[in-house]
This record gives structure tokens, sequence and C-alpha cells, in this order.
């Protein structure tokens, strides 16, 4: 007793008292017999058994690492269900001993329940006075205590249901599992997730543990009662950075972790940093699970260095944005690449582009070994440009890459060259509507086809390209330079047409593919723009100054000496510049704007892809970046020695800043969504602002001779892609797709086909497929130009002109791009006419001649607007065009279309 209190608390305790008056009586009996017919009531000892087994329960939910609700959950079941139908039980049976008619125990559980549930049937009824008074005292406890309990039972049980469920020691060890971590659970995301992991076959005998510290709204609590998911997913809420919390996922037994950013926080640094510190407690509490990690700012992957994979949004996003202005249609090429599907969409629609455009879109990225494969195993010790045509010729699938294990090279290279000569144990990448394995294709008799061994597909590319050092990637990339087989500055702007005389009267024919590799073509030598590089004072290098820790070296052109920051502001006059905007440059070239609130460190991946190597240095645009905000010295120390790139202090709302910053003259408007706009009340008004001023810049400046724009914002695309009204995206097919249980109709919004709208949400899949197919970020990464690796091709594009329409068809001029400038052709960006009403989704309204009338009416005021300010600018009306032809055209992506597909003009490849 002295170790618990004052022994007189302990003495005056119900507890003490309790077993003085069950215990006590018992040993009298033994100096006194007669004593031994008193009744003790003995069955009170189960108030004893009950602090008994609270105490019991803190032990066991200490050494197991239970949940306190759980704890709670059980002590009211052990209250309500057993100890006072206990006690009620026992008095009955012990009070009926000294009446008429005695009760077993089994008759007095029967009665104490009948008459706590109804008014009793009266085969049984106490007969004494005690009895009866211990009867109506445990009725009345039961009125008034009971009815508390019930609803504390109630209540823990509902608190427990918002915490989730837990995932089990015995499940764990007999099956398999994947936990999700986020701060919060949005269903997009969630069903995102769902829909690419379970994609793959392989992962169909696989649950996925939600972990997340909010709770769950409505919509998501519907996602996981659904049968096919209620099996499968388990939400439980908690935080990464507990043990208990991790313990209940089973962290250390899972085969991996995905860490999913938080795209509501608006301040995204914020949300790297939770993400990080997730990450760090992870790999504290379970160092062998292998991590896939998605961030923001590219300057914190540094923190993450040891996580398997991580996708970095601000470096993916700015590089694709790049090259969505060199290659139209990229951003829709990428994104479809990386959903997977069937190609089922589009297939019921009357219109042909949406079949061939739905078609086209089923196919992902690949790997096979060659010496297992039967589309590419006939190929070993040919070159990888005859691989790649002549597969595409007898499969229909394009052999874009091959991974090597060759020391000395790097580990994935992108169409290596007629030089590179394929092994039995290189990984081929290809680009199909489905994989080798699930396709229609029969081997010979006699033939065996070896089982792949998952173990061996692609090894681990992230640690071998780690093996390379700046030096020898210094080296390397110098070195490939005067080799590269894909210089865009040594083509013609179109294909080269057969002299009349060569033909003599008969169909022009293409050179044949040759099957090894030949060097006196592929030498190129840069020596001719050596004049026109020293007359600009622009020199290829590696940039000496990053704004970030962990930029691979790039071989890009830069300035001899770096630009004056005084100089690099478009409006600002200075000692060394008198111009105040951007048409009295008098640029060679359009430029490219991107409007945006800061200058985030990535957009430096966004400069780097239009400055790179391979260009021509008369082919470069000019970037002029729109801030709102004027950026840090160091950044644009950074930039300072990339030629022709400007900055000027202003935002996209103002009209002055639109005209000023050569909006008339620009080539692409790239607008990014502003930061400061992200809501955690309603998300999917987070690109409002955005939105609205998108739409202003195109009634203002839909005349405009620019190609493309780029909307890319933080929230899903399924839903905001309405907000982008054009008179031709009405288009109600996606809708039909929707219902039909595509989880990408939002790709027939003609906005997102033509490649002007993009959502960095779309490449949230990048970091799922990379379960599986561990290759894919390195791959992308190679594709947009956020890395570069020696002997390794990048995309660009070319357009059909009326000239090469000779070749007829995508098949011959796959063979003729192989058999010349030995290029790769992965699709097509394809723009056609829509004033055939019958052939669009243009309303009829907008044939009221009353339409017409007000919409002249309209374009006049807007265009008097901006005619006004330019003066007051003092720039050149005659550079603001009331002529346009985008109004009726649509354009779309066909990936790796079929050889048999004619060409047409104005086709980019």
């Amino acid at each position: 007793f002295s170790r618990q209190g004052n022994i007189w608390r302990q003495l005056l305790s119900f507890r003490f008292l309790l077993e003085v008056v069950n215990n006590v009586p018992f040993i009298v009996t033994i100096f006194y017999a007669p004593l031994r017919n008193v009744f003790v009531p003995v069955f009170l000892n189960c108030w004893l058994a009950k602090f008994v087994l609270e105490n019991m329960f803190v032990s066991i939910f200490i050494h197991l690492h239970l949940d306190r609700m759980k704890k709670q959950l059980l002590k009211y079941i052990f209250r309500v269900f057993f100890r006072r139908p206990a006690c009620s039980v026992c008095g009955f049976q012990h009070f009926q001993r000294a009446g008429v008619e005695h009760v077993d125990l089994f008759e007095s559980f029967y009665f104490v329940v009948v008459t706590l549930s109804t008014v009793g049937y009266g085969d049984f009824k106490p007969d004494v006075w005690p009895s009866q008074l211990f009867m109506v005292g445990m009725i009345c406890a039961a009125l008034i205590v009971l009815p508390t309990q019930f609803e504390q039972l109630a209540y823990t049980w509902m608190e427990r249901q918002k915490l989730g469920g837990t995932y089990s020691m015995h499940r764990a060890q007999s099956e398999r599992h994947v936990v999700v971590c986020s701060t919060t659970l949005r269903a997009d995301t969630v069903m995102d997730f769902l829909n690419e992991f379970y994609a793959h076959p392989l992962l169909q005998d696989y649950y996925v543990v939600l972990l997340s510290p909010c709770e769950v709204d409505a919509t998501m609590k519907m996602i996981l009662q659904i049968p096919m998911w209620a099996q499968r997913v388990i939400y439980i809420q908690g935080s990464a950075l507990k043990d208990t919390d991790l313990t209940r996922a089973r962290m250390n037994a899972a085969e991996a972790c995905f860490m999913l950013a938080a795209r509501n926080y608006a301040d995204l640094a914020a949300a790297d940093e939770h993400t990080i510190l997730r990450s760090w407690a992870v790999r504290d509490f379970a160092p062998n699970v292998p991590q896939y990690i998605q961030i923001f700012r590219p300057e914190n992957k540094v923190h993450v260095a040891f996580a398997e994979h991580v996708v970095c949004e601000d470096e993916f996003k700015y590089a694709l944005l790049a090259n969505n202005c060199l290659c139209p249609g990229a951003s829709t090429l990428v994104t479809l690449l990386l959903h997977t599907s069937r190609g089922q969409e589009g297939q019921t629609s009357a219109e042909e582009w949406h079949r061939l455009y739905g078609k086209c879109s089923g196919n992902e990225i690949y790997h096979i070994r060659l010496g297992d494969s039967r589309f590419f195993g006939e190929y070993e010790g040919k070159s990888f440009t005859y691989a790649s045509f002549h597969s595409h010729r007898k499969y229909g699938v394009a052999l874009v890459g091959v991974q090597t294990d060759v020391h000395g090279q790097w580990p994935v290279l992108l169409n290596p060259g007629p030089a590179y000569i394929m092994k039995s144990s290189d990984i081929c990448f290809y680009m199909n509507i489905t994989k080798e394995e699930n396709s229609a294709f029969l081997p010979a008799a006699g033939d065996e086809v070896k089982p792949l061994d998952g173990s061996d597909k692609t090894g681990d590319i992230k640690g071998r390209v780690g093996q390379f050092q700046l030096a020898e990637t210094t080296r390397f990339l110098r070195r490939s330079i005067t080799k590269s087989r894909f210089e865009f500055r040594g083509r013609k702007q179109h294909l080269d047409v057969p002299r009349p005389e060569e033909t003599r009267g008969r169909r022009p024919s293409i050179a044949p593919v040759p099957d090894l590799g030949h060097n006196e073509d592929a030498q190129l030598d840069s020596e001719d723009d050596a004049l026109g590089i020293e007359e600009e004072k622009i020199v290829k290098g590696f940039p000496p100054v990053t704004p970030y820790i962990g930029v691979s070296p790039k071989l890009c052109y830069l300035l001899r000496d770096k630009k004056p920051l005084c100089c690099m502001q478009l409006a600002q006059q200075c000692d060394h510049c008198e111009f105040h905007n951007a048409k009295q440059y008098n640029w060679p070239n359009r430029c490219v704007i991107l409007a945006a609130d800061f200058a985030s460190k990535g957009i430096y991946n966004f400069i780097v892809p239009l400055r790179a190597h391979f260009h021509s240095p008369t082919s470069l645009r000019p970037i002029v970046l729109l801030l709102e905000r004027r950026p840090h010295a160091a950044f644009l120390d950074a930039i300072s020695c990339f030629p022709l790139v400007y900055w000027m202090q202003g935002s996209i709302d103002d009209l002055d800043d639109l005209l000023r910053a050569g909006i008339n003259l620009a080539d692409s408007v790239v607008v990014v969504n502003k930061e400061s706009s992200n809501s955690a009340e309603e998300d999917y008004l987070a690109d409002c602002n955005t939105i609205v001023a998108v739409q202003t810049i195109k009634r203002r400046f839909f005349d405009v001779k620019y190609p493309r724009s780029c909307y890319p914002h933080s929230v899903s695309a399924k839903q905001v892609f309405l907000f982008f009204i054009n008179f031709y995206s009405r288009n109600i097919f996606d809708a039909r797709e929707r219902d039909r249980g595509s989880h990408i109709s939002y790709m027939f919004r003609l906005p997102f086909a033509a490649g002007n709208v993009f959502s960095a949400s779309m490449l949230d899949t990048l970091l799922y497929q990379a379960f599986v197919k561990d290759y894919v970020i390195t791959f992308v990464r190679l594709l947009l130009g956020v890395d570069q690796a020696p002997g390794s091709g990048f995309l660009s594009s070319m357009r059909i002109t009326k000239e090469d329409l000779w070749i007829r068809t995508y098949g011959r001029l796959y063979q003729k791009l192989c058999s010349t400038t030995c290029e790769i052709p992965i699709g097509i960006y394809r723009t056609q006419n829509t004033t055939n009403p019958e052939g669009s989704a243009v309303s009829l309204d907008l044939l009221d001649d009353k339409a017409s009338f007000n919409e002249n009416i309209e374009r006049q005021e807007i265009s008097t607007l901006v005619r006004t300010r330019m003066q007051d600018l003092g720039l050149p009306v005659q550079d603001y065009d009331e002529v346009s032809d985008k109004r009726h055209s649509l354009s779309y992506v066909i990936i790796n279309p079929n050889c048999d597909l004619p060409l047409e003009e104005g086709d980019i490849m």
C-alpha cells in the first residue's frame, strides 16, 4: 500500500472494501463452522476483475503498440456486455436461494435478459423481497447507466472508424502491400493512383494502404466502399512522423512507400518541407523500403537523394513546356504516353479524328530484353536504326531506345543511331498499344519463348547513372557533338525530292535502311556555324552557374561574356541599351513569353531546352520572362550566361505589360499558374485568376499569329478544362467516355488535344509507373532534355510541306528518315479544317446572324482598345493583325500511327 499513496486512502477505497467483503468471511469460517452457511456475494469479484483487466489492457497496448481508440473500445465493450449483466445474473441467483423457487445460472441469465429487454414473460419471478429489491435496483441502474455507456460505446466506435483500419502483421507476412503517404487524400489523386497502379497485371494481388493525418471526405468514403476498392484499399488516419502509425501501416514490411505532395498549399516550399520530413521519418523507421517521392522545388531534391525515385514537378513541368514551344503537342504526347489505356477511347464516335486519335492514344512505353523478344530478337547484330524501321514495318511497334550494360556507355540511350549494334542483353524500349507478351503474335512451330525474369528487366538505372562523374560526362558530351547524326540545323526545311532524271518515269523510291552502321555520313562538323557563332559571341559550353544543387551538366549555347544584369531587363533602359520594348530589339525570330508570378528556380529547366546545343544558333528564339515580382540577383546571375534571355516586371492582367513584352511578336505564350492563388478551401478554384486572365488574352489577341499557348495549373485537369471555352471545345464526347469508365476522358477536349492546355497533375502517373517501369523517369528526363546523355538522341520536329507529299504514307516517311538522317518518328501533330458543320462540334447557334453581328462588334471594340494602347506606348499598330484562321481548325496528336496512314500537308512530325 505504501507504494500507491496514503494508507488511509487505500483502506477507504472501493477496491479494498470489496476485497474485505468478498474474502474476510471465508477466513472467519475457517475458525467458526456455523458461519459457513452465511451468504457471501462472491460474484462481486467481477468488479475486481474489471480493475485487473483494465491494468492488463494498459500493459498489452503498451507492449503491442496498439492505438488508444481500440483500448477504449474494448473497455466499453467489457463494461456494457460483461460487468453489469454478470452482477445481475449472479445476484438474482443468490437472492433467489432464500425463496421458494430456486434457479440455476442459465435460468437466471434468461430471466435477466428478458426482464431488461422486455417486461418479462412471468415464467420466472423473484418471490422474496431481497430478490425483488435487487432486481428493482438493477433495472434502475440499467435505465440510468446503460444509455450513457451505449452512447460512449457508439461514440468510441465512430471515432475508431475515423482513424481507419490497421494492416495486421499476419497480413503483412502473407500479402504484399504499398503505403501511400499524403497530407490530404483527394478523390482525383487517389483514383489516378489506383487506376494506374492496378492497370499492371502483376500488381493485382497488391494492397494499397493510405496513410494521411486528415479525415477523408464524403467522396473518398464512397470510393473506399466500392467493392472493387474496398477489398484492396485500406485507409489509416495517422502521421508518417509517428512510429505507432507507421507500425499500424506495417511500413517496415511494405514493398514501397509513395510520398505524394499536396498541391493545395499556398506555399509549395512548405509542402516540400513536410514531404522531406515524412521521407526522413520513413527512412529512419524502415530504411530498406524503397521510396517514391514527389516534390515541387528542384532545390529540395538534395534532401531526398537517398530515395529510389524522385519526381520534381518544376523540373518536368518547365522542361515539358519548353519542348511544347519547340514541338507542338509535346505535352499531350507525353501525357498520353504516361497514362495507361488500351486505345478504346473514341472508337464509338462518328468523327474520324476521334477514332484515330483515341486509338493511337493507347500507345505506351514498354520494355523487353532483346534475347527474349519475338519483335526484336532477329535483329541481334544489326544497327539500331535498321531494327527500329523493320520492327515498325512488320509489327507496328516503334523502337525508340535501349538500355545497355556496356562499360563506359550511358545506361539508357534514346535512338543511339546506326552506329549502335544491337546485343542480346540489351533492354529494348518500344512504343505500342500493348506489350509484346500480351500481343497476338504466335511463335513458329518448334520455337520456344523464354519467360521474362522480372529481376533483370532493367537493372538499377539510378545507381549506374550516378557512377558517371561530371568530368567524364563533359568529355563524352563534347565528343558527341561532332558525331551527332541528328543535327536539326544540318537538315533542309523539307525532305529531299528525287530528281526527275533519277526516277526515269517511275514512282519515286526510297533508299533501303542499312543493317549496319555507316560512318561516312555521320561525321557532321559544326565548323559551318563557327563564323556565325563568332559574330554573335555565342559559344557552346556548360553553364558556369546553376541555380540549385543537383543540376546535371547540359551542353548549351552560351555567351562568351555574361550579360550585365541591367541589360537583361527588357523594358528598362541602361547605359548599354536604350530599348524600352520588344519591338525595338528587332529580333530575327519570334520570341517566347513565359508569364509567372515569381522567378522559380525551375524556370532554369525552361531555358535550357530552348538553348540546347543541337539547335542552330540562327534559330534561337528570344525568351521573355514576364514576372510579377522582381527576381533574385542569384537567379539572374545564373541565366545571364544564356543568349537572348530577358525579363520584365509585369502581369498578364495588364495590357500595357503584354504589349511591351512583345505579345504581338510572340511565337509561343506560356502562362504558369499563380501559386499564391492555391486555396485549401476549394482547390478546384485555385486557377480561377489564371483562367480568367488567359481568356482575356485570347479575346484581345486571338488574331496574333502564334501557334500555341500552354496553361499549366495545379489542380485536376478533369474538370478545369471546362473553363477553357472556345468555339470548338464544347464537345460532349468526353462526357460519354467518362460514362463508359475512361479515366482520361478529358483527352477529347480540343485545347488538350492540341497541346494548348497542360496540368502538372498529369505527371503524377510518372511516379506511379516507376514502381513497375523503373526506367520511365530516366526515359522521360532524356526525352524532355532535363538530362543529356552522350550518344543519345533528342526530341525535335519537322513540318511536312507540299514538296514532301511524294512520300505519301507514314511508313515510307519512317524509311526515308531512317535511311537518310537516321531519325525515328514517334508521332504526328495534325491540324485540320473544321468549317464543315458535320465534322465538328460547332453549335448551330454560331451561324446565327445576330450572334455573328455581336461578335463583330466585340472584335472591333477589342481592336480599338489594343490599337489605342499601342499608339500610346509608341508601338506600330500594323503589328496587330485582325485576320485569324485558327478559329476554324482543330489539332491533335497521333502517336505511333500505322504505316499506311497518309500524310497531309502541314503535318508536324
